[in-house]
């Protein structure tokens, strides 16, 4: 079955104004100011998008899809995300990971999850390790872990954090050879998520890192680097050395709103190319006090993505900038931009329609129509 969307509005995510989509399959076959000669055709479903935004599903890096927590004992773990929050939240392409626990959190379960959410009907990958090190794998190695499974795009640590392991410049630099020759093997981008933590360290271990290597700066992914002021000043030296940074989103309407005054001011200083912005989706916002102990707990969600873009919006970042952190940016760290993060020939059909207030209306996954007119189609099997 072809599908035909007429009057679209497309964001890809440059503004290419009034277009026609024709989608065949899971990829976009076709992209016109008018495709006509396709209506009328039995076999194609015309959907009229009334002049409404389309852009690209967005990608979302960061995701504890089998649920975080963990911080305030075992009653305190997050429950696993579901398709229909993922739909809602305009996220057809998913990066699984685990948190603070990578014990009773495993990573043959989130493999499991992966393949889930495939089977369902989006994009999923996944990240080897947790917060520890040395990693937890699924084969006894991250590269073996990269090369034989191939939902598998890369590694995850903690990196500054009372939580995780702290490595030194030295361990990440063995982690990273890791990540590097297991990705060249399987043919894959290869990505070291860094989650940063607020400890007194901050970059030192990841500039060492680069520093006394040969490691390309690209496999290096520093994330939650809107956590202080000090993580922001690194990033700009590190963006300027050529790498890139994620920003998680405020999962507040009011941390929302100070993340993207952060993020506006933050694009007039450093090439908007090299941010990414991930929601931490089913990831614990744990509160500590000045002795350690946890005294509260919340989780973020998928939906974060969205509520960011419209607060962008709102500090006038441009549409077509504010996209690209998470849609053609984050395709570019997966090395999936020939496929992903953009509307044209070619490429995937994940597409969102956004309406006349920006919020999400319709979303196609892989070419499936998997919400329309804010009603969800496509469901999980214990989703009603």
């Amino acid at each position: 079955m072809l599908k035909l969307l007429k009057n679209a509005d497309v964001y890809a995510p440059e503004h290419l104004g009034r277009r026609d989509i024709l989608i065949a399959g899971e990829r976009i076959a076709a992209l016109a100011p008018s495709l006509a000669e396709y209506e009328g055709i039995g076999s194609v479903e015309v959907l009229d998008i009334r002049g409404d935004a389309v852009v690209p599903g967005y990608i979302d890096l960061h995701e504890h899809v089998t649920g975080g927590g963990g911080e305030q004992g075992p009653a305190s773990r997050v429950p696993e995300l579901g398709l229909c929050e993922l739909i809602e939240s305009g996220v057809t392409t998913s990066v699984g990971l685990l948190g603070t626990d990578g014990i009773t959190r495993s990573l043959g379960n989130l493999l499991a999850k992966v393949r889930a959410l495939r089977e369902e009907g989006i994009t999923a990958y996944m990240l080897t390790g947790s917060y520890a090190y040395p990693a937890a794998t699924l084969t006894d190695s991250v590269e073996r872990d990269i090369v034989l499974i191939g939902e598998i795009v890369g590694a995850k640590v903690a990196v500054s954090d009372h939580r995780g392991s702290n490595p030194t410049g030295e361990e990440l630099i063995r982690l990273a050879s890791e990540v590097r020759r297991g990705s060249m093997l399987a043919g894959r981008a290869g990505i070291l998520c860094m989650h940063m933590g607020g400890g007194n360290a901050g970059m030192d271990p990841i500039f060492y890192a680069v520093d006394h290597s040969d490691i390309p700066i690209r496999t290096f992914l520093p994330t939650h680097m809107a956590r202080s002021e000090r993580l922001l000043r690194e990033g700009e030296a590190w963006i300027r050395r050529g790498g890139m940074v994620d920003i998680t989103a405020g999962d507040t309407e009011e941390k929302a709103a100070d993340c993207a005054q952060r993020v506006a001011a933050y694009l007039q200083k450093v090439d908007p190319a090299h941010v990414t912005i991930s929601s931490d989706g089913g990831g614990s916002m744990p509160r500590f006090n000045e002795h350690g102990v946890c005294t509260g707990l919340t989780y973020a969600s998928p939906r974060g993505l969205h509520r960011q873009l419209k607060k962008l919006l709102r500090e006038e970042v441009a549409m077509e900038t504010a996209l690209c952190l998470l849609t053609a940016n984050p395709a570019a760290v997966l090395g999936t931009g020939d496929r992903k993060g953009h509307v044209a020939a070619g490429c995937d059909a994940d597409l969102l329609v956004l309406d006349a207030k920006k919020d999400i209306r319709c979303v196609f996954a892989r070419g499936q129509t998997a919400m329309w007119d804010k009603e969800v189609r496509m469901k999980g099997r214990f989703e009603t």
